[in-house]
């Protein structure tokens, strides 16, 4: 069976020379763009709409770090993670991510970051799911991410870095000896197509795109979220690892109808300060479930609403809600964005329930890296949601995500801004290549949801793979809207297969024709696309075995 499109059409009109282009604006892209700067490093930032789009700017919940030595621990956040993860995370990548967290919260607040505080000045940290302890930094309320992105927007300006907006990254070019030499981009026009395609000459690209949300019917990130990171790396021949593991979080915003595209996260920190899930028939939801019952890890209530919603309690098989009327008009005041939304679709969620259903959040696994960034191609590097460091394993610990980005940004751009990559001439291959007809994108995205969601089984499974095998391809010039469909195929088609492989249920893997998490796949399944001469591609892929040294178990 033919796997994703391995080379894309393209035909360089102009060339260019930085020292390092980082591709992607948020808390990752950002992080190492300023590091590198700070240097002296010439950087070129890239980013496919404008600054601030990507999903950074949505995350409500906040950064995961040990603030208060006094009631928490470095050891408790590094335990939270690794049960949460699985028995899949990296404790070596976990314990580097929590030593570094609180360095990485108080830089930001040197940079301008205005995080909420007490009354004496120290940090207010919230608790949510997973987390045994309140660590988590917040802004607004509910919107963190809005303002870690514009306190890291703001420095990137005062830092004179530049920022191409509207351009998209293409492909990876390598030199002779296979390592990275130089990056295609592409601008996008005000009505959608792809032009000027450009060969940037650099001994470092670093993949900082976000998440691949958008390869559902519902998400919760932002239409920019389309997996281009991975599909671009993939394409390059790196390796790609674990990208079964989808995390759905349990309560998005539940509207009617069908194909919905992003939808309104219910931030967990609302579950932390004391709603209550329950069913149509006013159920609780997690009682008996899990012993942190609503503040269960994400997987685990995730999967409590789904399989919960397959008996269609009270008569209602697509959603569940979130009673928070117990916090009453404080509410308001602790989560105003969620509020406001709220009300403006017609809930009063301070008197009434709100309808809540899982939703495709956020991509554990992704390009092999490590915490440095540092993947299977030299000079190219992956940080944040794009890649797989072993931090997140199975199943991402909550307000861990953003965290990540910063310190890994943090730490490939200084590392970057000392030594770069050597490489080579870049090697043009032959351009002959096809886009992925965007014509059933949201047919393609429903299926996901249907048969690649928080349950899965082979029957399944295997209808996906069919379905993913059976799309049109075109080669010609091309828009924004094929590039993405080409990326969302890729990862669709990733998900599905290492899907398939993974014979057990573990994390936000879980399939209804499989057992429990099993010792036999105490491990990753890597991935990696092997093209022939005509230009047909597979993915092949290996199972690589951890010990229990490694993943803490």
């Amino acid at each position: 069976m033919m796997g994703p499109v391995a080379r894309l059409p393209w035909s360089v009109t102009a060339e260019e020379r930085y020292d390092i282009v980082v591709v992607g604006s948020g808390a990752a892209g950002a992080s190492a763009a300023l590091r590198a700067a700070a240097h002296g490093r010439r950087v070129l930032v890239v980013t496919k709409a404008s600054v601030g789009s990507g999903s950074t700017g949505w995350a409500q919940g906040g950064l995961a770090a040990v603030l208060d030595p006094v009631q928490d621990s470095a050891r408790d956040h590094v335990e939270d993670t690794l049960v949460a993860g699985a028995g899949l995370c990296d404790r070596v990548a976990v314990t580097a991510l929590v030593r570094e967290a609180p360095d990485a919260v108080r830089e930001l607040q040197s940079m301008g970051a205005r995080f909420d505080t007490n009354s004496d000045g120290t940090l207010q940290l919230a608790r949510e799911g997973g987390h045994r302890r309140p660590r988590i930094v917040h802004a607004g309320g509910d919107a963190t991410g809005a303002e870690v992105q514009r306190t890291l927007d703001t420095s990137l300006t005062a830092a004179h870095v530049p920022v191409r907006e509207r351009c998209v990254a293409l492909d990876v070019v390598l030199d002779k000896n296979k390592r990275t030499a130089g990056v295609v981009v592409g601008s996008v026009t005000t009505d959608g197509r792809l032009v000027d395609f450009t060969l940037i000459h650099t001994s470092a690209v670093v993949v900082a795109t976000g998440g691949l949300g958008q390869a559902y019917a519902t998400t919760t990130n932002p239409r920019e979220a389309t997996g281009d990171g991975v599909a671009l790396a993939l394409r390059a021949g790196a390796k790609i690892a674990d990208a079964e593991f989808v995390q759905f979080h349990p309560t998005a915003f539940w509207q009617p109808g069908g194909y919905a595209g992003q939808r309104l996260l219910v931030s967990e920190a609302v579950r932390g300060e004391g709603a209550v899930l329950v069913d149509a028939a006013g159920v609780p939801v997690m009682a008996g479930v899990h012993p942190m019952a609503d503040l269960a890890p994400r997987d685990v209530v995730a999967t409590a609403i789904a399989t919960r919603l397959r008996s269609a309690p009270g008569g209602v098989a697509d959603h569940v809600y979130l009673d928070a009327t117990s916090i009453g008009p404080r509410l308001l005041d602790r989560f105003p964005t969620i509020v406001s939304a709220c009300r403006e679709a017609g809930i009063d969620p301070v008197k009434e329930l709100i309808p809540v259903a899982p939703a495709a959040h956020f991509s554990c696994g992704g390009v092999v890296a490590d915490l440095d960034g540092v993947s299977t191609i030299p000079g190219f590097f992956g940080i944040g949601e794009v890649a797989r460091t072993g931090v997140h394993g199975a199943n991402r610990l909550a307000s861990n995500g953003v965290t990540e980005g910063l310190v890994a940004g943090r730490k490939l751009g200084e590392a970057l801004g000392k030594q770069l990559p050597d490489a080579g001439a870049p090697t043009l291959p032959d351009r002959t290549g096809m886009w992925i007809d965007p014509n059933g994108r949201r047919e393609r995205a429903e299926a996901m949801s249907r048969w690649v969601g928080p349950l899965r089984d082979h029957s399944g499974l295997d209808a996906m793979r069919q379905s993913l095998a059976s799309v049109g391809k075109r080669s010609g010039d091309a828009s924004l809207e094929e590039l993405e469909a080409t990326n969302l195929h890729t990862v669709s088609w990733l998900i599905t297969d290492g899907a398939v492989i993974r014979e057990e249920s573990r994390g936000c893997h879980r399939r209804l024709d499989a057992g429990a998490q099993s010792p036999n796949w105490v491990g990753q399944i890597e991935q990696q696309l092997v093209t022939d001469e005509n230009v047909n591609s597979i993915i092949t892929h290996q199972f690589v075995r951890h010990d229990a040294h490694e993943t803490g178990s």
